[in-house]
């Protein structure tokens, strides 16, 4: 799957395929959290912009939260404040992460950044296509699932609060981070949503890895977008049992 842009040979889809190789053979996406990078994964992501606060995590099949049968095990803020907590300071995350080894850690969208948030399946052809085509793309994380199905999750630059406010609306108004499993199609998380960062842990000996690490730089979500709902109209149109496509907030 090698490509040439501008008459050079680039090496986006050979790490492309080399991401596809360790999916299949169940190399740790993230080898440097193994190696006891967590910190630095985490302190990399916030230099990128992303806010993070911490997040639950799995104790044994189960939540770490006190929640008795936890609809989203690991998968959400710990504080009710978080989008106010959530910061990209250097020294709060290390304090973080040091006083709390095994959280996981959100990253709160719509402040500086976005996330398009697709099937496994539709994001994987999506990222092939965009990088042959030569499209800028930024940080991407696999969110792994327990269907085997996942999901792929592009960071993207926040669109803002336009001038008139009747033409936006929160993520929040459509759906929560926490109802991702009903919906096969994309979800926009944008003002009053999150997403977990990587590297992250779920039940089941799951995880949030990054394809695409945040060294990339964020680009405006409407160069991904047709290429992403393109993909993700015909793989709702190969699940029966679904109904479409969910959009969580508009761009």
């Amino acid at each position: 799957m090698s490509a040439t842009f501008g008459g050079r040979s680039s090496g986006r889809q050979g790490r492309f395929s080399e991401w596809l190789r360790a999916r299949r053979t169940g190399r740790p996406l993230d080898e440097a959290a193994d190696a006891g990078g967590r910190e630095e994964l985490l302190l990399a992501a916030a230099a990128a912009g992303l806010p993070l606060a911490p997040a639950a995590y799995p104790s044994g099949f189960r939540c770490s939260c006190d929640r008795v049968g936890c609809p989203t095990p690991a998968r959400h803020p710990v504080s009710f404040a978080w989008q106010t907590q959530s910061t990209t300071d250097r020294a709060q995350i290390e304090r973080w992460a040091r006083h709390q080894p095994e959280a996981n850690f959100i990253t709160a969208t719509g402040m500086v950044h976005d996330v398009l948030d697709v099937p496994f399946a539709a994001g994987s052809e999506a990222l092939e296509r965009l990088l042959a085509s030569g499209i800028e793309v930024g940080p991407v994380a696999e969110f792994e699932s327990e269907s085997g199905e996942g999901r792929l999750l592009f960071f993207t630059l926040t669109r803002g609060t336009p001038e008139d406010e009747d033409e936006w609306w929160p993520c929040e108004l459509d759906c929560h981070p926490e109802t991702m499993d009903e919906h096969p199609g994309l979800r926009w998380h944008c003002r009053g949503s999150y997403v977990l960062v990587p590297p992250a842990r779920l039940p089941g000996d799951l995880g949030v890895h990054w394809v695409r690490g945040p060294e990339h730089p964020l680009p405006d979500p409407l160069t991904l977008l047709e290429i992403l709902t393109d993909a993700c109209s015909r793989h709702v149109g190969e699940q029966p049992d679904h109904a479409g496509t969910a959009w969580p907030s508009r761009g």
